[in-house]
């Protein structure tokens, strides 16, 4: 039942009512954040300029929208970001320890369901809460559906703090969890804004495999192995292929190594846990299936996005960067005549490359989410 003008809760008993609800739904972790996000601005506005976006036009097509949320959803006034933990399995507990590199690696949050609608659900159902307390309200739910940036509007609601691999991290729990964005124009108070606490560690630094991330707080996306096999539609660069190693979609790297995440916690969510084997996959069972397997397999699944042609793309690199041998030149030979012209030139480098070291930064094999 609809509460009353006069008995409806104050913007502070509100904002502690939301958090218990949004808890009793699942949500981990709740914080409210204001509008104000221009130093935030300032950093995507040089980030930008530097070009490090690559052929992600969306983050630069919708303006000032994306960092004044008020200009996105007119009458804006309080942001209520949300945290859901995904990290399914201890570190050395999914798969056989050490994978080897003939195993295909896949970025831990893919493993399991696509969380993008779990998420979104589950935010509605916080809004409809809040519209059964106080009444109908201006709201908009949002999981990387829009010009958003959750990170910042995060950091500012006490979820945590942008590190220097730029992810968002907290004390408590590391970084292995999804962000949901609600804007409201409901009048709450905000949280205490996020204090960084990476201080003098450069872990994340020194691990990444491409040296995507150029300086503290400062990614090149045109390096990164996240980009480079789920955002980039083209060519990856050959200088760049041998160090994606046996990594086939994103790259969790740089927050294995980050020392907050001894602190992660495992997810609560049966969506989030592996399925259909993808954690123990071998590089040639991934690359013989064909687009009907790859849609079958992949159905309800971040994977889905990429499409056959960047599956096959991807795994032809890994392929090449892996241990030669009669099953692997078979498998690259059955795609060696592929419809895709993306497909042929990536399976050609495969054949002819044989892994050795590169200048500065040798190949750098990944055993998984749980190493």
């Amino acid at each position: 039942m609809t509460m009353p003008p006069a008995t409806r809760p104050s913007g502070a008993l509100l904002a502690q009512a939301i958090k218990t609800w949004g808890r009793e739904l699942g949500f981990q972790e709740l914080g409210i954040a204001d509008i104000d996000l221009g130093t935030a601005e300032a950093r995507l506005t040089d980030w930008l300029n530097a070009g490090y976006h690559g052929a992600m036009d969306y983050m630069a097509r919708h303006g000032t929208r994306r960092s004044r949320p008020a200009e996105l959803v007119p009458g804006t006034r309080s942001v209520i970001m949300a945290r859901m933990d995904y990290l399914p399995q201890p570190r050395g507990a999914m798969g056989p320890p050490r994978r080897g590199p003939s195993d295909a690696v896949i970025s831990c949050y893919a493993l399991g369901r696509d969380y993008h609608r779990l998420l979104r659900r589950r935010l509605q159902r916080l809004a409809d809460r809040i519209t059964a307390a106080i009444g109908p309200f201006g709201h908009r739910v949002f999981v990387d559906s829009a010009p958003v940036l959750e990170k910042p509007l995060a950091e500012r609601a006490g979820l945590g703090w942008i590190g220097k691999h730029t992810n968002l991290i907290d004390r408590q729990a590391g970084s292995w969890f999804f962000l949901g964005t609600l804007y409201t124009d409901l009048a709450l108070p905000p949280d205490a804004q996020a204090r960084d606490h990476c201080g003098r560690c450069s872990a994340c630094l020194a691990a990444c495999p491409t040296g995507a991330i150029v300086a503290p707080y400062r990614l090149d996306a045109r390096r990164c192995i996240s980009y480079l096999t789920i955002e980039h539609p083209g060519s990856i660069p050959p200088p760049l292929r041998p160090l994606l190693g046996n990594r086939i979609y994103g790259c969790d790297d740089c927050q294995l190594v980050c020392p907050w995440n001894r602190f992660a916690r495992l997810t609560a969510e049966p969506a989030f846990l592996p399925r259909d084997g993808l954690a123990r996959a071998t590089l040639v069972e991934l690359f013989a299936w064909d687009e009907a397997t790859f849609l079958t397999r992949t159905a309800g699944s971040a994977l889905r996005r990429i499409g056959h042609e960047r599956w096959l793309r991807n795994l032809a690199v890994a392929l090449g960067n892996g241990p030669p041998g009669p099953p692997v030149a078979a498998a690259l030979a059955a795609r060696a005549d592929h419809p895709s012209a993306l497909v042929r030139e990536h399976v050609a480098w495969a054949l002819a490359h044989r892994p050795k070291p590169v200048p500065g930064r040798p190949t750098v094999f990944a055993d998984g989410c749980g190493r």
